[in-house]
């Protein structure tokens, strides 16, 4: 746009690197006071960042005379390149008194364009509130940052109370990129809140940063995420070391790989932890793990009939190696991830009371209710399931069990706690001698089932 100060005008356009002027005239009619240049802008296929020209205004009528802006410079961008977001690193950790931290957010790869990104703040270990006075560790943030065009950098403003737990964890995750930007792998960051000097990362946050990483998406199409689950279950890693970086893939590991791989596929049909809030995902996990459990019970059962073990004794050893040995795993992940023993210990007496009260509750409860409604238990009729082996056993498993709660005590005094500890002949003799508790269940279990010794009961 410009003001009438000329009749007539010669516009000249002149591109950077091109040769050649292209004129044409501009007449002003009685009246007009402004007039509009149109420029057409071609596409064209060269890698080039930015391209200028000229608009020159130039031989005014007799009448009139040229302003002081006679040129004016047009940039013409490439738009394609929007940016990646990202954090500027996955981990933090604030001062013994922080009162307020600031995350920085980065935008690489491009700057073209106004774009702008979505955050908000994911309790780990701390607690978020509304307020300082409401006792959490820090208060919960959410909301957009716009970037203009040419920038590259913003920060993230969070409140920290004065009363927040020591080595407390929190996560903030960049979600919901706009207006063409992308989300890059370092997508969240994992805030440790440290009120001590000498505050270290320890290796749960070393598998919260991992996770933070690989943030998710609440928006993301589900078939795009059903494609990585599979992607993932398909892709051989090794472990984890203490740092959250991913190690080379040991032979260990490829064998693993291929032992588990039909498992990691069939399980990839679980639906996605953001669908549904994850309740989908949860039942159907629990689904799974149910089918799983089955025919692994199934498969022991057949396998002690073919060896000709008796059910007794195949039930405390195949069945219950094949039901348990995931919660082994789970305890041993537990133990190294938290920060104490209650977690790895916890998963124990959880699953051994899912056994006992769901476990054999539930079966003997629908078995009643069945005898009761078909007619089964009249006239007197009592509803009877005898034992073979059963006082022995639970009497023994409560034995060992006792001794077993005896070194966790003696642990605790000797070494200040009921996991780990400095010395490793202390680690590998309790890891013995749990180990030889079980053994020696099995064996007396065993002998008893089959007569060579004999224990009385009341009943006998």
């Amino acid at each position: 746009w410009y003001q009438r100060r000329v009749r007539e005008a010669v516009v000249s356009t002149q591109s950077t690197g091109s040769s050649g002027i292209n004129a044409e005239y501009g007449e002003f009619k009685e009246g007009e006071v402004t007039k509009q240049i149109r420029v057409p802008i071609l596409h064209h296929d060269v890698e080039t960042r930015q391209e200028e020209f000229n608009i020159i205004l130039e031989n005014p009528s007799k009448e009139t005379d040229l302003g002081d802006i006679s040129i004016c410079t047009v940039t013409i961008l490439d738009m394609s390149n929007h940016g990646t977001f990202a954090m500027d690193s996955t981990r933090y950790h604030s001062d013994p008194d922080p009162g307020e931290i600031s995350i920085g957010v980065k935008r690489t790869g491009g700057s073209d364009g106004a774009v702008a990104i979505s955050y908000k703040t994911i309790d780990a270990t701390a607690i978020g509130g509304l307020s300082q006075n409401d006792g959490s560790d820090y208060i919960k943030a959410e909301g957009t940052l716009w970037f203009r065009h040419g920038e590259t950098a913003k920060t993230v403003d969070l409140i920290i109370n004065p009363t927040c737990q020591d080595h407390a964890t929190l996560i903030v995750a960049l979600q919901k990129p706009m207006l063409g930007a992308t989300l890059g792998e370092d997508c969240a960051m994992v805030i440790t809140l440290c009120k001590t000097e000498g505050c270290r990362e320890s290796r749960d946050e070393a598998l919260l940063a991992e996770i933070a990483g690989n943030y998710d998406d609440e928006d993301k199409p589900l078939k795009d995420a059903y494609l990585e689950q599979f992607t993932s279950a398909l892709t051989m890693g090794g472990e984890v070391d203490e740092e959250g970086e991913e190690e080379e893939p040991t032979i260990g590991d490829l064998i693993m790989h291929f032992i588990s791989l039909f498992w990691k596929v069939l399980f990839s049909l679980v639906p996605p932890r953001f669908c549904g809030s994850g309740y989908p995902s949860f039942v159907v996990s629990l689904m799974f793990i149910g089918i799983l459990t089955a025919v692994v019970e199934q498969v022991a059962s057949l396998l002690g009939c073919v060896w000709g073990i008796k059910p007794a004794v195949s039930g405390i050893t195949l069945v219950a190696l094949g039901t348990s040995l995931p919660d082994t795993f789970a305890s041993r992940s537990a133990a190294i991830h938290d920060e104490s023993a209650d977690a790895a210990i916890g998963n124990v007496t959880g699953s051994n009371s899912v056994n006992v009260f769901l476990g054999l509750g539930l079966p003997w409860l629908l078995a009643v209710v069945w005898k009761w409604a078909d007619g089964s238990t009249a006239a007197g009729k009592e509803f009877y399931v005898g034992t073979f082996n059963l006082e022995f056993s639970v009497m023994l498993f409560v034995c060992l069990a006792l001794f077993a709660l005896l070194t966790l005590v003696l642990r605790r005094w000797l070494c200040g706690g009921e996991l780990g500890g400095n010395s490793a002949c202390v680690k590998y003799a309790t890891g013995g001698i749990c180990l030889g508790l079980w053994v020696m269940y099995i064996l007396m279990a065993s002998l008893k089932a089959y007569g060579i010794i004999f224990v009385s009961t009341p009943e006998e």
